[in-house]
């Protein structure tokens, strides 16, 4: 019998799991995976055909084309207020989940302590383990939007802790962390001197009078963290399979030499797809970020209307973290039966880690219509319990 590798211990998404139920059955309203439900926007499509056309068709350098770097350096800057060396501090990166993968491998050791919020994206964890890494856990609360308590981050630091990682705006909360908050997680990054991830695919998401903030614009972070960003959200490119990391150079060359040995480079096509993202008309995503704004307002008065749920308004991204605590059912439960006896697909919390127990993950990437639709069979099989 051929022993396997620690994949064999890496657990299958719950995102995922209901996805593939849902699949089998018909009439289904899905909440379930984190996708803008929008068409890539037309100039971009145009700028890869004309890429295609042009004869771009080759590799890249490993660290992608330099003027998609330059364009990201010089929104970075526009961003955060940090200037990032096109040439030495980017790489280019199969998504985001790639960037996220080869800046573990290049900073992870053996043993090596990794402090996430619980709940997460369920991805972090497993790649933390792929590295050989440990994955240590802080559990966020609702009253705190489910973003870290410094004072708690701090009483996980140990001797063995690398790094914290930081998903703001959270996936699948939806909770911002502010400014005075990232102020305090940089001073223990400081302190205890560790690197810091800042994953920031949705930082374009942020509702009402709620302001992004960057832990890299802070004093003294910039050459300790990890940025990792995505047109995936952002351009509803997530099949272009298209990001990237900016930190320090020690960082991003480990990271070019492993790109060179995992897929040599980002297709070409779309790395000039993703520069005409960033250098075109916005138009597109501001219309995207309208279209969220009101979704969001009819899934968290749609969910307060409902008898025993509740949600608190997500101040970013594009989920909600529904409260179920008072139906009785388990968070599995709830999700399961919800699937069968209504046809309405949300993720458990539990997958996103155990404290998550007590809520489900709704997604409001799609349409008015099926948001609607999904409240009123939520509300009706509520009211059955």
């Amino acid at each position: 019998m051929i022993k396997l590798s620690k994949a064999t211990e890496i657990p299958r998404s719950s995102i995922r799991k209901m996805f593939d139920i849902a699949s089998t059955m018909d009439n289904v309203i899905s909440f379930a995976v984190g996708e803008p439900d929008f068409i890539t926007p037309r100039n971009i499509i145009d700028a890869a055909k004309k890429a295609l056309d042009a004869g771009e068709t080759h590799y890249t350098p490993n660290a992608g084309i330099l003027p998609l770097r330059k364009a990201v350096s010089k929104k970075l800057k526009e961003y955060n207020g940090i200037d990032y060396d096109p040439e030495t501090e980017i790489i280019i990166t199969t998504g985001g989940m790639e960037a996220l993968m080869l800046s573990m491998i290049t900073a992870f050791n053996q043993g090596d302590e990794i402090i996430l919020t619980d709940p997460c994206w369920t991805n972090y964890p497993n790649q933390v383990l792929i590295c050989g890494a440990v994955p240590k856990f802080v559990q966020v609360f609702e009253e705190d939007s489910f973003i870290y308590n410094p004072d708690k981050l701090a009483k996980a630091i140990t001797p063995k802790t690398k790094a914290i990682i930081i998903n703001s705006p959270a996936n699948p909360t939806g909770g911002v962390a502010s400014r005075e908050v990232l102020e305090d997680i940089a001073k223990i990054a400081i302190k205890y001197d560790l690197l810091v991830f800042s994953d920031e695919v949705y930082r374009r998401f942020v509702y009402d009078d709620v302001k992004f903030s960057s832990i890299t614009s802070i004093k003294s972070m910039k050459e300790r963290t990890i940025l990792i960003d995505s047109f995936s959200k952002s351009y509803a490119m997530t099949g272009w399979r298209v990001g990237f990391t900016a930190g320090p150079k020690e960082i991003i060359s480990n990271m070019t030499k492993l790109q060179e040995n995992v897929c040599a480079c980002v297709n070409s096509a779309t790395q000039f797809a993703a520069l005409e993202a960033l250098e075109g008309p916005q138009d597109s995503l501001n219309n995207m970020i309208e279209k969220y704004a009101e979704r969001r307002k009819l899934i968290y008065d749609g969910i307060n209307s409902i008898e025993n749920l509740s949600c608190k308004k997500p101040k970013g991204a594009f989920y909600a973290f529904i409260n179920i605590t008072k139906t009785g059912l388990t968070s599995e439960e709830f999700a399961m039966r919800l699937l069968k006896e209504a046809r309405v697909v949300v993720v458990p919390g539990t997958g996103f880690g155990k404290h998550g127990e007590g809520f489900v993950r709704i997604s409001y990437a799609t349409s008015n219509q099926n948001i609607e639709e999904g409240i009123k069979r939520i509300n009706n099989f509520v009211k059955s319990l």
